[in-house]
C-alpha cells in the first residue's frame, strides 16, 4: 500500500493525525527533502527505510514503490503542503494504476493556508474579494497562455502565487499590466509555519525590491490584492438582521431580513 501524505506547510506538528500515523507505521517513507520538515521524520520506526525525492527521478521514485509493494511493504510518500497542489502526484498514481499497486491520499495543510495565518490575512473578505486564484508565473514549467499572470490578473480577485519568487520583476510587470496598480498591497511569506519564517509586506510595485532588500530568492509565497488592505464589509453570516438556516434575524435593515443563508458563507 502506498499513502501520500501531505507534510503540512512547515511546522512539524501541523500535519493531520492521520499523516502522522501513516509515518509511524511506515515500512519505507520517500520525502521531498528539499521542502519537506526534515523533523516529521522523528516519528518513523527505526528500521524503516528513508529515501529523499530531491535526488530522485520518477522511474526512480516508482521503482522503490514497486520493490516495498513486492515485498509487502508499506509507503509513505511524503509530499510538502498538500500533494494536490504542485505536488506532481498524478504521474506517479497513473504508474501506480498500471501496476496495479494501490494507493491512498492523506490531505495536508497546504502553504498557502500557512501564508494566511502567518499574513493574518482572510482570503474572502466580504465587499473586497470572494475569489482566491492559486497560481505561478511561467518559469522552466510553462504556464497556457490563457492562464498567464495578466489574464488572471484581471479578475482583480485575491491572487497566491507559488514558485514565483525567483520571477518578482517579471512577476510585478504582468501583474500590473493585468490591471494591479503599482499601489495594490502585497506580501511575501517566507518558509510560512516554518521556525524560519519571515513576512514583508508591500506594493506589487515593490515587490522585486523587497525582496532583493530582504535577500529572499525561493521558499516563499506572494500574495497581491486588497484584501491585505483596512477597508471591507461586515459579514452577513453573523449580521443579527440575516436570517440563516440556523439562527432568526433579530433586527431588520432597509427592510431586508428575509434573505437566507445556509451553508455558503
Amino acid at each position: 500500500m502506498i499513502h501520500f501524505v501531505g507534510a503540512g506547510s512547515g511546522a512539524a506538528d501541523l500535519i493531520t493525525v492521520r499523516g502522522r500515523k501513516f509515518l509511524e507505521e511506515a515500512d519505507v517513507i520517500i520525502y521531498a527533502g528539499s521542502l519537506v520538515n526534515p523533523a516529521l521524520l522523528e516519528v518513523k520506526k527505526p528500521e524503516c527505510a528513508v529515501y529523499n525525492s530531491a535526488h530522485m527521478t520518477l522511474e526512480e521514485v516508482l521503482d522503490v514503490m514497486k520493490k516495498a509493494e513486492q515485498s509487502g511493504k508499506t509507503t509513505v510518500r511524503l509530499h510538502t503542503g498538500d500533494p494536490s497542489l504542485y505536488g506532481a502526484i498524478r504521474e506517479q498514481m497513473d504508474a501506480l494504476k498500471k501496476m496495479n499497486i494501490a494507493y491512498d491520499i492523506c490531505p495536508g495543510v497546504s502553504a498557502f493556508c500557512g501564508t494566511a495565518s502567518a499574513l493574518e490575512l482572510e482570503y474572502t473578505l466580504p465587499g473586497v474579494s470572494q475569489t482566491v486564484i492559486i497560481s505561478r508565473t511561467a518559469g522552466r514549467t510553462p504556464v497556457p497562455e490563457r492562464e498567464s499572470i495578466p489574464q488572471l490578473a484581471r479578475h482583480q480577485a485575491t491572487m497566491v502565487l507559488f514558485l514565483s519568487t525567483g520571477h518578482l520583476p517579471k512577476l510585478q510587470k504582468e501583474l500590473i499590466e493585468g490591471g494591479y496598480t503599482a499601489a495594490t498591497p502585497a506580501a511575501i511569506c517566507y518558509k510560512a509555519t516554518w521556525p524560519e519564517e519571515k513576512r514583508f509586506f508591500c506594493t506589487v510595485g515593490t515587490l522585486a525590491e523587497t525582496a532583493e532588500r530582504e535577500n529572499i530568492t525561493s521558499t516563499a509565497l506572494i500574495v497581491v490584492g486588497n484584501i491585505i488592505g483596512e477597508q471591507y464589509d461586515r459579514s452577513l453570516l453573523y449580521d443579527p438582521s440575516f436570517t440563516t438556516a440556523f439562527r432568526e434575524a433579530t433586527e431588520t435593515t432597509n427592510g431586508s431580513d428575509t434573505d437566507k443563508a445556509g451553508m455558503d458563507q
